[in-house]
Order: C-alpha cells, then sequence, then structure tokens
C-alpha cells in the first residue's frame, strides 16, 4: 500500500496543506484528523495543494466535503490548488469545481483568498 503524508506551511492567517502519496478510505482519517486539529486551532482558511498527490479516492474526497461548511460558516474556505490532469478529472466528473474554488497553481489560491477579504 502507498503512503500518504500531509505536510502544512503557515502563510499569514492561512494555512497550506500540501498532500503526497494515495488518498482513500484506508488513509484519509489522517486528513480528517488533520482538518480537526485546524479547526481546534481556529484555522479555516486552507489551501490544499495536490502537486504529490498520485491518487484520490471517494473517501478523499468526502474528507473535503465535510470540512468545508465548517470553514466557510467560519469566514474560511478551502482553496485547492495544482491538481494534476488525473485528479482533476475526478473533481470535474463529480462536479466540485462548482463547490470548491480550483486554481493551477498555490500563488493564485492566495491571491483568490486575498480577493475575498
Amino acid at each position: 500500500m502507498d503512503e500518504f503524508t500531509i505536510t502544512e506551511k503557515k502563510s499569514g492567517d492561512l494555512i497550506i496543506l500540501y498532500l503526497n502519496g494515495f488518498l482513500d478510505a484506508h488513509t484519509s482519517s489522517v486528513l480528517e484528523k488533520k482538518f480537526e486539529e485546524l479547526l481546534s486551532k481556529k484555522l479555516y482558511k486552507v489551501v490544499v495543494n495536490f502537486s504529490g498527490l498520485s491518487y484520490i479516492s471517494s473517501a478523499g474526497l468526502g474528507v473535503f466535503m465535510a470540512y468545508i461548511e465548517t470553514l466557510r460558516s467560519n469566514s474560511g474556505d478551502i482553496k485547492l490548488s495544482n491538481m494534476s490532469d488525473k485528479i482533476y478529472n475526478i473533481f470535474d466528473m463529480l462536479g466540485f469545481p462548482i463547490l470548491f474554488n480550483i486554481t493551477k497553481d498555490e500563488s493564485e489560491a492566495i491571491v483568490k483568498f486575498n480577493e475575498t477579504v
């Protein structure tokens, strides 16, 4: 089984999460715990960089759906960036671009947060 890791970087009031590996039913709890940790610290503005992610399953997609409303109700959001075509196509097929702001690169996602302030 492939591993899944998350690294993070703080940029002002934003948290940037870097996903690496396979995000599936076996590893989605790692991402859930990370979002719970961010909520407990009252960090509601999240950019997720997918550049190191090679696979996402419906369980992984579900994690984003589980937290988006909580973040938005606290004046935050989740912005998604740096997706490979393969990962983007999964999000697109399920209609996620309507619900989430998906950008080509991380800096563009950060700019989108600044625009909504």
